[in-house]
This record gives structure tokens, C-alpha cells and sequence, in this order.
């Protein structure tokens, strides 16, 4: 695939090995880097668009999954890029392209950004996924799908589901497993923007882990 060797060597031309150490601990080590900071990959990744015009043509799940095996995190942030430029262009048929990614070289970083933007648009536009897939993702056995569907409806604001982030929360209450507890956390804040009092009694009136308590109460 052309567009997959164009953007590797326009990302091995800027690779910074002085970077590439203190943002791969920054990770926890869990992935090396490039070391090409946000700033500068962003700059790359347009140049990349208009040298390619890959924008215009339909979405490329091959070029996704070519950056997502490349060994260098980078790549993966330009997959990340790239699916949150083709938001429109996503449906139904790409959720289990995204189950995949959630699931496959897994860190906060990625399942994250994946989980708010194109879980969340989907899950938005064809809300018949959430009993057919997200559901299963909260109930089951995986970390990062159970992340992922506590944070599928942060960007929602009023029109979050409450009844079943409430119930996906409350599955996960007394989950010892700190990524977990943080997404409790985040979600419950990000809730309480829209509708504190709710968020309010929510907290009062279940036993929730301390870190998703603090977490969540700080707009309240």
C-alpha cells in the first residue's frame, strides 16, 4: 500500500532518539517511540494528508491496521488521527475493527480516544449496537472493552443514557482494578457538567471506590 510506505518514511525522517526515551516512560515504557512529539506529528500527519488526498477516498481500514502492527507507538497515533478525520465515514460494519484495536497493543492512550470518538459517534448514530455489542463489552471479561464502555458516552452531555451508565458503573463498583476505577471516576465527572444532581445523589447513594468518588465529585 503506497499510502502506508509514504507516512513510514516520513515518520522515520523525523525521528527524534533524544525524544523517543522520556516519552516511552511516560508510557510506563509499555511501547517504544519514535520520538515525535504531539506538535510535530501533527504538522507531519497533514502533510501526509495532502501529499496523499487518502481524505477524500473512502475509509481505509487496510492503512488503520498497517500502523496499528508498525512497533512504534507514532503509528498508532497516526491511525488514531486518521479515524478521527473519517468520523463521518464510519458505521456499523467498523465496529468490530475498533473492538480489535481496543483490544490490541491496549494502554490508556489509545482505547481512550477510541472509546469517546468513534465507539461514541457510532454508538450514536446506530444506537442499536449498545445492546448488541457494548453491552457485551461491559459485562465481559477484558479490561480495555470494559474501560471503553464506561467512556463511550463522555462527549454525549444531555443526551447521555443515565440508566445505563449508571448501570455499567455500578457492575464495576467494587472492581479493585485502577483503570476501572478511573474511568468510573471520569465518566461520573463528565456527567455532572451536564447534570450534577444526579451525579450527586448517584455518589451519595452507592458504594463506589474512593479514587472514582474524588474523581467524580470534583465539579460537584
Amino acid at each position: 500500500m503506497q499510502a502506508i510506505d509514504q507516512l513510514i518514511s516520513l515518520f522515520k525522517e523525523n525521528r527524534n532518539r533524544e525524544n523517543a526515551v522520556p516519552m516511552a516512560k511516560y508510557m510506563k515504557n509499555q511501547f517504544p517511540f519514535l520520538g515525535i512529539k504531539t506538535p510535530a506529528r501533527r504538522k507531519l500527519m497533514m502533510l501526509f494528508y495532502q501529499e496523499s488526498g487518502i481524505l477524500t477516498e473512502p475509509f481505509q481500514e487496510d492503512l488503520v491496521l498497517a500502523l496499528w502492527e508498525q512497533e512504534e507507538r507514532e503509528y498508532q497515533y497516526a491511525a488514531l488521527d486518521y479515524i478521527g478525520r473519517s468520523l463521518k465515514k464510519l458505521g456499523k460494519r467498523d465496529l468490530p475493527l475498533l473492538e480489535k484495536l481496543i483490544t490490541t497493543k491496549s494502554w490508556w492512550d489509545t482505547v481512550d480516544m477510541l472509546a469517546q470518538h468513534p465507539v461514541g459517534t457510532i454508538a450514536l448514530k446506530y444506537p442499536e449496537v449498545i445492546p448488541a455489542t457494548i453491552v457485551g463489552w461491559a459485562f465481559g471479561n477484558h479490561l480495555w472493552l470494559q474501560r471503553a464502555a464506561l467512556l463511550f458516552q463522555l462527549k454525549y452531555k444531555e443526551r447521555t443514557d443515565e440508566e445505563l451508565l449508571y448501570t455499567f458503573i455500578k457492575y464495576h463498583s467494587a472492581s479493585k482494578e485502577f483503570f476501572i476505577q478511573k474511568a468510573i471516576g471520569w465518566a461520573l465527572r463528565e456527567y455532572s457538567k451536564t447534570n450534577p444532581q444526579s451525579v450527586r445523589d448517584f455518589i451519595a447513594n452507592n458504594e463506589l471506590p474512593k479514587l472514582s468518588v474524588r474523581e467524580g465529585s470534583k465539579y460537584i
